[in-house]
């Protein structure tokens, strides 16, 4: 039977289902700050069916969230509808890494996950995970100690940003192409081109920053929803995991002393 991860960001709540072999699919929901358990609940009960999964079946829930103010509308959401008890990590599933932010409450679940599994993923003593999501997060993790990291703004919300302060610039779908600079003719290609090589550059300087602080080999990983486009432009990357935070989700359950179950 399978358990249900939910990574509950500011932009949209993804869900997955795994076993213990492996991630087995996932999809995601826009979030909504206005759900109920209700709405939520029979959003979610819809679409598991369409991944091969009925309510009944769910073993276990594990869950991330940066959206406080959601965390009892979606464990009331579950409870109810797949009839599980909803398990936050770091709250009720710790995260076995050493936090020395000097406010560890201050950390986001999600930068803790990915820093986890972004470990577990490559086994190198150093490791950077950049993770391209609502904001661009530079995570720092050495031997099993999660250091900090940067936090820089976000590809799409940049982007956004720029659109909705500006009268003549349009919303553009980025693409790197064949990976080529050129010079923009146009001013959709002007954004393009600008967004997409701005952004491997600030990478590929913050990374080069921060290896130089780290010393020794330092292996550089990306996950999030722009980083198989942004990777082969940015040669520092050298692995793409766009499931990062759901794989350690999945881990973390394993590794559980007490998994949940059905009510």
């Amino acid at each position: 039977m399978p358990a249900l991860l939910v990574d509950v960001g500011n932009t949209n709540i993804k869900f997955g289902l795994a076993e213990a072999g492996g991630l087995l699919s996932s999809f995601a929901l826009p979030t909504d700050r206005s759900a109920t358990p209700d709405s939520l609940g029979l959003a979610l009960a819809s679409a598991l069916p369409f991944h091969g999964c009925r309510p009944a079946d769910i073993e276990a829930a594990v869950a991330s969230s940066v959206v406080p103010p959601l965390n009892p509308i979606i464990e009331h959401a579950i409870s109810r509808y797949l009839g599980v008890r909803l398990r936050f990590v770091p709250t009720d599933i710790p995260i076995p890494l050493k936090n020395l932010y000097g406010r560890p409450h201050e950390v986001g679940a999600d930068r803790l996950v990915t820093a986890f599994a972004g470990r577990r993923a490559v086994g190198a003593a150093s490791v950077i995970v950049v993770d391209f999501g609502t904001a661009t997060n530079f995570d720092c993790v050495q031997d099993d100690a999660f250091l900090g990291g940067l936090i820089c703004p976000g590809l799409m919300t940049s982007l956004s940003g720029l659109v909705s302060k500006t009268a003549k610039l349009p919303h553009v779908a980025l693409d790197p192409g064949d990976g080529a600079l050129s010079i923009g003719r146009s001013t959709t290609d002007c954004i393009n081109q600008g967004f997409v090589f701005g952004f491997a550059d600030m990478v590929t300087g913050v990374t080069a920053r921060l290896k130089a602080h780290l010393g020794g080999d330092v292996h550089v990983l990306a996950t999030g929803g722009f980083a198989e486009k942004l990777a082969p432009i940015c040669p520092v990357i050298r692995d793409v995991r766009p499931e990062l935070l759901l794989e350690g989700l999945r881990q973390l359950w394993l590794a559980s002393s007490r998994p949940g179950g059905r009510k």
